[in-house]
Formats: structure tokens, sequence, C-alpha cells
């Protein structure tokens, strides 16, 4: 799609606002003018008050969990829950996934060991009614007023969206924790929790009950628990406020690799960056879990998330701002889905799947915006960004899947596609975060070209006022919002981005900001190198194919997942691939001799030209101030003599 930008003012007016300072140059006619945004970026945002403390009633009718760790090194813990309960039967379930991770994962298949008694200890009868539903039943009569089930939970899968407990860390998600009454989930809940000997304290967005006992939480129900994952140990604790809202970076399993005090010092400028950016604080409290055990990931909350890496994520500049990309994404979450919403993210259904057509707005966009809030907190310069679009770019055209998936099926699919990925995935899909965030980068520049005042920013900001946290928007309100802040039918862009599998246009975007895409340097005694498409990994000194993208010679050639290689033309193919293939030319022909299922077989195989990367992004040198001033309209300025 073209990209115009919009006149600054008519002609016969622009010479009298150049004497004043108004407007540009006559050779920039069309430029963009100075916008609110800079004064919105700089003002003071709001600070809504945090949520009324959650009254517990201790009248019988609160749910109450106690949550011990008798055994940790077996990665076990056990859980003491006691219901209000009306009736001959209480029925209780457990959530099949966790907001956020659009997956099934089947919590209950840890759950072992369940008992129902009265307070008394008299026994009751409980039955398994579905994989995730026990059902509590009374002999005679009804039941008690109150009904106690004790359970234990296997814990040894690290993840953001799991539970996992040893002798150092336990680090529990509701989802998988907590067996909820079938109805009455809204009761406020009671949660205690009694730490082994070693452990001086629990971290979570659950507010204590007192401070006289601080490992007991009270929250507002179920969905709540859901919500703040508790992590417990002994973390390194850093503290720091921005608009009077106290925050924390608690980390576990840095020890003395981790530079506690500059990661405390950047998350803070992160989180300036992003309330400045929406103009609104609505939490009261937040808290970063920060899990540096190993593994990745993270998931938002409305006021934590949790945070996985590598303890020594600060000792290397590449990874260290990765892991701020990472902050940034599940805090800048705190506003776009846990509050800015699509419809159909609520009220959550646990036991089943919640489709949902809006991921590249929940994810893609927040995608674009998490490395966009550390360039614009001044953590990462304008080079180091445009590396990390270009990375991006490369990985997308690297995905034979793009023109097969579009965005609002990758969207619609995750629950059965992009949590599941398999040896075929990058020929079949493409992910909703990466290409979601390419859209809106796409998008975003639109937007700043047609109005010349305006960008996806603004579309983010009014979305957040507009639409009701509590119902949230459907796709085509979101839409309209585009269009309505645009002034112009968007209808194009969506149905060529998001609705179709098209090869996504750039010349458009590098042309609003001035950019080009590295020019390829020929040397003419350089030869083409040959390439073969094919991945493979090393297991136990045999070569095995893991990937066929489509498109590729070995794809041509009939080359299969699990094909072990042995030999080019009788040669043996020594384990590292790369030399042997280096050896030959574009438009070679060998026989390939591979074993599949144990039996040898001949593929004549034809090698190509490897592709070259052709995506690296620069400033293009013949800009025109225009275009320069839009890059650092979307960027900032990239010294302070810049800004200058």
């Amino acid at each position: 799609m073209t990209l115009r930008r919009a006149t600054c003012l008519p002609v016969s007016l622009l010479k009298y606002a150049i004497l004043l300072g108004l407007a540009c140059t006559p050779e920039q006619v069309g430029c963009e003018q100075p916008t609110d945004e800079a004064e919105t970026e700089t003002s003071a945002p709001e600070v809504e008050p945090g949520p009324p403390p959650v009254e517990l009633r201790g009248d019988g009718t609160d749910i109450q969990y106690t949550i011990r760790f008798p055994d940790p090194h077996a990665h076990y813990f056990e859980v003491e829950a006691v219901y209000p309960a009306s009736g001959d039967e209480l029925t209780l379930m457990m959530a099949v996934w966790t907001p956020g991770s659009y997956l099934v994962r089947e919590f209950a298949r840890h759950v072992e060991d369940v008992t129902a008694t009265a307070l008394d200890d008299t026994p009751l009868g409980i039955l398994k009614i579905a994989k995730n539903r026990w059902k509590v039943m009374a002999g005679e009569g009804d039941l008690p007023a109150q009904v106690v089930v004790r359970y234990r939970v296997y814990a040894r899968e690290l993840s953001v969206r799991t539970n996992f407990v040893d002798d150092d860390i336990a680090i529990l998600n509701g989802a998988a924790t907590f067996l909820a009454p079938l109805d009455g989930r809204e009761a406020p809940t009671d949660v205690r929790i009694e730490l082994p000997e070693g452990w001086p304290r629990c971290v979570t967005g659950l507010e204590p009950v007192s401070a006289e006992e601080p490992t007991r939480y009270a929250s507002t129900g179920y969905d709540q628990l859901v919500d703040s994952p508790i992590v417990c140990g002994d973390p390194h604790v850093e503290r720091f406020e921005t608009e009077g809202v106290p925050h924390e970076l608690a980390t576990f399993g840095g020890a003395h690799l981790f530079d506690h005090e500059r990661a405390a010092r950047d998350v803070q400028r992160i989180v300036e960056a992003q309330q400045r950016f929406w103009g609104i604080v609505p939490y009261g409290r937040y808290v970063f879990e920060n899990v540096l055990l190993g593994g990745g990931g993270g998931l938002e909350h409305t006021n934590s998330t949790l945070i996985m890496g590598d303890s020594w994520v600060t000792r290397d500049d590449t990874d260290y701002r990765r892991w701020l990309s990472l902050v940034s994404h599940e805090f800048f979450h705190t506003w776009n889905v846990k509050r800015l919403r699509p419809q159909s993210l609520g009220p959550f259904d646990y036991e089943r799947e919640v489709l949902v057509r809006d991921l590249w707005i929940v994810e893609g966009v927040t995608s674009y915006y998490d490395d966009l809030m550390v360039r614009r907190a001044g953590l990462m310069t304008q080079d180091e960004y445009l590396s990390v679009i270009s990375h991006n770019i490369q990985r997308l055209q690297d995905t034979p899947g793009r023109l097969v998936q579009s965005l609002d099926q990758a969207s619609f699919d995750a629950w059965i596609k992009f949590y599941r990925p398999d040896e075929n995935s990058r020929n079949s899909r493409v992910s909703y975060y990466l290409k979601g965030a390419l859209v809106a980068w796409l998008l975003d520049a639109e937007i700043r070209a047609r109005t010349g005042t305006k960008s996806l920013d603004d579309v983010m900001r009014e979305a957040y006022t507009r639409f009701p946290h509590d119902t949230g928007y459907t796709p085509e309100e979101f839409r309209d919002l585009v269009t309505e802040v645009v002034g112009e039918d968007m209808s194009e862009f969506f149905a060529t981005n998001i609705d179709n599998a098209h090869e996504l246009e750039w010349d458009g975007v590098l042309g609003e900001f001035g950019l080009r895409f590295r020019p390829l340097e020929e040397d003419p005694d350089d030869e083409p190198e040959a390439w073969m498409g094919v991945e493979v990994d090393t297991e136990h000194g045999r070569m095995v194919v893991q990937h066929v993208p489509r498109d590729t010679p070995a794809h041509a050639a009939g080359v299969n997942v699990g094909d072990e290689l042995l030999a080019m033309d009788d040669e043996r193919i020594p384990l590292d691939l790369s030399s042997r293939v280096a050896r030959y030319r574009p438009g070679e022909q060998v026989d390939l001799l591979i074993s599949r299922r144990g039996r040898l077989r001949r593929l004549p195989f034809t090698f190509g030209t490897k592709p070259v990367d052709q995506w690296h992004l620069e400033r293009d040198p013949t800009a025109t101030p225009v275009q320069r001033r839009a890059l650092e309209a979307w960027l900032g300025p990239d010294s302070a003599d810049d800004a200058e």
C-alpha cells in the first residue's frame, strides 16, 4: 500500500507560517507538523486509586486455602481447601488453561490424593466426574456448612504458566494450583502459605492480610487467584517508585551474577516511559517476579508479571537488551489486554478454549511496542532498534507459512497451531507475535503518513479510554477506530495485511522514515554459494533432518524430516554439513544417500543458490529533511546532541 504524507498547510499560508516558525521551509511542503504527542509523552500520567482491600467475611462463607511444602525436594506441595457448602453435593473444577497462554494444558493431570471431610474430619464421599471435575457428596442428608478438601500437586514444569517446586523455590500459578467451586467462584478467598525453613518470603500481586501474617493473602475470588502467581523462596528485592506508586523487582536465582541495581534502574526507565505513553497508571502496586533459573518467557497479570531467564543475562549486552524487551512486553500488557481487551477475552471460561481473532492486537501490537519502549526509554540506540526490526523481517521472510496463514487465522488457530509446533509448522503457519509486530509497524507508518499528526500511539490511547474494560472491543470496533483516527477508510490495509496471507510491502514504510535495505555488495570474484535448505541436528553421531522448509532444494528433492543424511555421490558426509556443501556450486547434481526408517535410499539432489540477507535496515543517505524528522518523531533523537 502506498503511503501518502498529509500536507502541512496550504501553500498560500506557508510563507507566513514559516516566519512564525509554525511550518516547514518551501521545499518541505507536506512535512509532518508538530503534534501534541510530545506534550502527552511528558505530562504526568493520571494515577488511578488502587483497589480497596479485600474484606474477608470470616463467617464460613469465604474460601480458604492453605499451602504446605512438607517435601519440596520431591517437587510436591499440599493444598488444604475449605469451601462453604449447601445441599447434598459440591462440584469442584480445575482450570484446563491459563489466560495469556492459549493451550489446553490439563493441569488436573498433576493432582493426586484428593480427599474430602467435614471440619471435624468426618469422611465425605468425593468422586472424579470429568477430567478436571470432582463431586463432593454427603452420605445421608446435606453436606455440612463447610467442606474440607485435601490434595497434592506435582510441580516440576519450570515455566511461567505452570507450577515448579524444589528445595530453593516454589512457583505457583493459580490455574494449576486451586480447585474452585463450579458455582461460587466470586467468593472472597483466604490463601495461607506455610513456608519451609530457610524460605524467608513470597512475592505476589496479592495483598497480605496483615503485616503480622505476610504470607496470608486475600483475593476477591478465583479470577484474581488465577491472575496472581505466587513465588516463594529467598529473593533479592529492588524497590522503586514512579508517580508515587511502588514497584518491586524480585529476583530469584540471580545470586552474584545478576546486576540487580542496574536492572532495577533500567526497569524503572521502562516503567516511566510506558506510564507516559498511556497517560494513566491503572494499578496501586506492581511486582516483577524475575526467576533466573534458566528457560525464558513471560506471562502478564493485572499488577504483576512472571518472567524467566538466565542468571548471566546482565553479562551480555544482546541478552540484556532481550531481557529488557521481555520486561517491556509483559509490562505493556498491563494496559493492552489486562484492561484494553477483545470481547472474547473475558469473562473467562477456564474449562474450554476461548477463540479470539485479535491476538495480532493483543500480542502483535505489544511486540511492536516492547522494543520501541526500550528505545524510547533511552536503553537502545536507533541503530540497535533498526537491527531488531531487520532481524524480525528476516525471520518472517524465512517462514514459508507467511504465505499460507493470515494473521486473522493465526489468532483464531492459536490453540491448535501456535502452541503445538511440529516439524511442518514453519511451512504452514505464521506467528501473530512476529508478523503482528511488523504489521503494527506498517500501520503506525501508514497513520503517520496519512495524517501527518497522528500515529498508532493515538489509536492505542483512544482505544484504552473508549472501550470499557469490563466488556472489551470487537474486531470491527478496533478497525473502525483506526479509520476514525486516520480520517480515511482503512479497510484495504486490514484486508491486505490481516485477513489475507500476502507478502508485506516495505516500500511505503521505508519511504516514510527515510530507511532502506542495505544494498547487496557484489564482488565479481565471489562465486555464489551452494545451498541445500535443510536443517539438521546431530544425534549420537547421526545427522538427522529436523526441518525441510518449503521452496528449498531439499524440499524439491523429497528429503523428509527424520531422514539420516549419509553420503553425496558415495562420499560420506561429515557431521559438519556446511563444510561439505561449501565444496559444491549452485546447480550441481549429486546422488544423496539417506537412511529413512532404517532403509537406504538414493535421492537425485540439485543444489540451489544460498539466499543472502537482504533485509538489513539502515538510514537512507539520500533521506530528505522531512523523512529524517519523521524518523526522529518515531524513535526520538539518538543522542543529547541530536535533541538540541
